[in-house]
C-alpha cells in the first residue's frame, strides 16, 4: 500500500484536509483517560483503492525555531511518502517558509500536489495561479471547511495505484513489537528467533516497509514483524519520537496482536501512551513487555512497583497481560510467546448467545440501571456481532439511557465471567425499534 504525506506550515489547513481524505468511522473502545494525542495517520479507501495517509501537522520538536520546525516536518513527508500533498493557504501569498519546504521537494524528485486550501467559492479559484511558481506542475484548489475539490484530489491521488486485490491467505498468527525507539525491540526479536532457531523466511520490504520473519515455536508457524532498526540517523530523527509512531502505526494495521515493549530502565514517558493507544483503537490484541529486566536490582520489588505504574500510567489497558523480560540475557524470554497466544485466541473467540444473557442478566439483577428523567434502560438481547475483536450488541429500550459507567459495569461483567484477556472488546447498543 503506498503511503501519501501532507506537509506545510502551520495553520494552512492539513489536519482539516486529513480528516476529510480518511473520514474517520472507527468506533470508540473504551474511554482513554490521561492519553492527549493528535492523530496523525490514518487509510484512506476510495474506489477500490486504499493509501496510508499520515498528516505531518501533530509533529512536536520542542524547537521554537520555525525554520527548522517547517524543515524537520518537510523531512518526515519526504521520507515515509511515495506521494506528497503539499498544503498552501489560498488566501496568503509564497512566504519563506512556503519556499524552505519547495527547496526540499524538489531535491526529492518524488511526485507533488500542491494542495491550494481555503478556496471556499469560484470567485478565490483565480488565487491558486500565483502556487504555481513553486515549481510543481500539478496545483489543484481544495476548501476543507466546504469539502470542495475532493472528488478531483482523490481522482490525482489514486490514478497510478493499482487496485486493492485480496491478499494471499496467510493463517500464521502474526505480531509485531511496538515501542519508542532504543527500548530493545530488534533485541527483542533477535533473541525470539535464535531462542527458536527456525527461521522459515525472511521477507523485506522496501526500505521504508518493515521486515516480517516467519518462525517455529512449539511446531506452530507465526510472523514476527520488525518495525525497528529502520530509523534513520541524524539529530533530527532521533529528537522525534513521533517518527517510530508512524513505523509502529504501518506495523499494528498488519498484526493481529501487539506486543507494547517497555524500557524497565527508564520508565513509563507519554510516548509509550500514545503508542499504546494507536493499538487498542486499531482493535488489536494487546501484551506489555517490560524489556532490560537485566538492569533491575531487586526484581521483586521492582515487579510490584511496575505493575503499580502500568495500572495508573496505563489505566485504559487493565486487560492486557505484562511479561518481565531480557533481551540480552534471554532471562524469563519464554514468558512472551504464551501471553502473545492467549491474547490472539481471546480476541478470535466467539461466546454464545445463551451465556452472554445470562451472564447480563444476572448483572442486571445485581445492579439495575439507574434511571434518568423517570425513565430506565432496559436490556431485551445481546449477542456477540464480531471477533477479531469481540464486538457485543445489546438490544435496548432507548439507547441513549445507557450512562458510561453502566457500560463500563456491564463490560466488566463479561470480563469476570469470559477469559478475554489480552483483547480489547467493543460494546454497542441498539434500539429494538431499529430492528
Amino acid at each position: 500500500m503506498q503511503t501519501v504525506c501532507l506537509i506545510g506550515k502551520p495553520n494552512v489547513g492539513k489536519s482539516s484536509i486529513f480528516n476529510r481524505l480518511i473520514k474517520e468511522k472507527k468506533a470508540i473502545i473504551m474511554d482513554t483517560p490521561g492519553v492527549t494525542r493528535d492523530r496523525i495517520y490514518g487509510v484512506v479507501e476510495y474506489e477500490q483503492k486504499k493509501f496510508h495517509l499520515i498528516d505531518t501537522g501533530g509533529i512536536l520538536l520542542g524547537d521554537d525555531n520555525f525554520d527548522q520546525d517547517i524543515i524537520a516536518q518537510a523531512e518526515l513527508a519526504i521520507d515515509e511518502a511515495d506521494l506528497i500533498l503539499f498544503v498552501v493557504d489560498g488566501l496568503t501569498e509564497i512566504d519563506a517558509a512556503d519556499s524552505h519546504v519547495k527547496e526540499l521537494l524538489h531535491k526529492t524528485h518524488k511526485p507533488v500536489i500542491v494542495v491550494v486550501n481555503k478556496i471556499d467559492n469560484d470567485a478565490r479559484t483565480n488565487n491558486i495561479y500565483n502556487y504555481y511558481e513553486l515549481g510543481f506542475a500539478t496545483v489543484l484548489p481544495v476548501s476543507a471547511e466546504h469539502n470542495r475539490g475532493f472528488k478531483e484530489l482523490l481522482n490525482l491521488i489514486t490514478e497510478k495505484m493499482p487496485v486493492e486485490e485480496n491478499p494471499t491467505t496467510d493463517d500464521t498468527i502474526k505480531f509485531c513489537l511496538i515501542g519508542r525507539p532504543n527500548v530493545g525491540k530488534s533485541s527483542l526479536i533477535n533473541a525470539l528467533l535464535n531462542e527458536e532457531r527456525a527461521i522459515v523466511s525472511d521477507i523485506a520490504g522496501t526500505t521504508r516497509d518493515a521486515v516480517d520473519t516467519k518462525f517455529k515455536y512449539n511446531g506452530a508457524e507465526y510472523t514476527v514483524i520488525d518495525t525497528a532498526g529502520m530509523r534513520k540517523k541524524g539529530k533530527i530523527y532521533e529528537n522525534i519520537e513521533r517518527y517510530s509512531l508512524v513505523r509502529s502505526l504501518k506495523a499494528i494495521d498488519r498484526s493481529d496482536v501487539c506486543v507494547l515493549v517497555l524500557d524497565a530502565s527508564t520508565g513509563i514517558i507519554e510516548h509509550d501512551k500514545h503508542i499504546a493507544h494507536y493499538a487498542l483503537e486499531a482493535g488489536k490484541a494487546l501484551v506489555i513487555a517490560v524489556n532490560k529486566w537485566d538492569t533491575v536490582s531487586n526484581p521483586d520489588q521492582e515487579i510490584k512497583k511496575w505493575k503499580l505504574l502500568i495500572t495508573h500510567e496505563l489505566q485504559f489497558l487493565p486487560f492486557v497481560n505484562v511479561v518481565f523480560l531480557s533481551a540480552k540475557t534471554k532471562k524469563r524470554l519464554a514468558t512472551l510467546m504464551p501471553e502473545v497466544i492467549t491474547a490472539y485466541e481471546n480476541w478470535h473467540k466467539e461466546i454464545k448467545t445463551s451465556i452472554l444473557n445470562n451472564i447480563i442478566m444476572e448483572a442486571v439483577s445485581i445492579h439495575e440501571p439507574p434511571s434518568y428523567k423517570g425513565k430506565r434502560l432496559k436490556i431485551y438481547f445481546v449477542h456477540q456481532t464480531a471477533s477479531q475483536p469481540p464486538k457485543f450488541t445489546f438490544q435496548v429500550n432507548d439507547k441513549k439511557l445507557v450512562h458510561f459507567s453502566y457500560k463500563r459495569y456491564l463490560e466488566n461483567q463479561i470480563r469476570d465471567n469470559i477469559d478475554l484477556t489480552g483483547t480489547p472488546i467493543i460494546i454497542q447498543f441498539k434500539n429494538k425499534s431499529e430492528d
